[in-house]
């Protein structure tokens, strides 16, 4: 078998860069559009199935100017949440990523925010962010990424109906300490990192949380 990884690349223009929720937002819901594509529609079925029976890599690439639309030219699926723009492409092999993707820089994604996001709703799908942790923006969007792919997994046809109908729309938090605590031992979803890049392996930094992975679990 393959093994794959799923290339996201996000839009930085040096005059105008998105702000850091929006970035990681718009990733995770870019991996959920994909997952429902290779279900919903087929498309890339073998290379989505090998990817994830693998280990569910995601590599964050920047991109601005002809970079950025040379990656819209390649097969994959663009989101855009408010200031932020994701493209993903369908999974690659390890080892043998398109031209026009690899020579994207990793580096460079340290986005802020102007403004603390407002709290989620009860009925948001909320992916809580380990407040322990210092990470890239790049770092974040994939881990963010991996958490929107568990929540995706735990839900069913229409809990997936449901979401389709938002846009699979997600909201990307940073837990307060005591909250993350909580959320942690609360049974929901946990992404642990496999330590390739940034920080440590087995590192907690993403907890999914959705109305439908609740079902038996302590309210936090």
């Amino acid at each position: 078998m393959t093994e794959r990884v799923l290339p996201l690349v996000v839009r930085i223009e040096r005059a105008a860069p998105p702000q850091r929720t929006d970035a990681l937002e718009a990733a995770a819901t870019a991996v959920v559009c994909l997952l429902d594509s290779a279900g919903s529609e087929g498309r890339w079925p073998q290379e989505v199935a090998e990817w994830q029976d693998g280990r569910i890599r995601k590599v964050v690439r920047r991109a601005r100017g002809a970079e950025w639309r040379r990656a819209l030219a390649l097969p994959g699926i663009t989101v855009a949440v408010r200031t932020a723009e994701v493209r993903v492409h369908p999974p690659v092999p390890l080892d043998d990523w398109p031209r026009d993707l690899a020579r994207l820089q990793v580096s460079g994604t340290e986005l802020t925010d102007e403004a603390t996001p407002p709290e989620p709703g009860p009925e948001d799908v909320v992916l809580w962010i380990n407040p322990g942790l210092e990470m890239t923006a790049g770092k974040a969007m994939a881990q963010a990424g991996h958490g929107a792919q568990f929540a995706w997994w735990g839900a069913g046809e229409a809990d997936r109906a449901a979401w389709r109908e938002r846009g699979f729309a997600v909201r990307v938090r940073t837990a307060g300490p005591a909250r993350w605590d909580a959320l942690a031992a609360s049974g929901l979803p946990v992404v642990r990192d496999a330590g390739f890049t940034e920080i440590a392996p087995g590192s907690a930094t993403v907890v999914a949380d959705a109305p439908w992975l609740r079902v038996g679990v302590p309210e936090v």
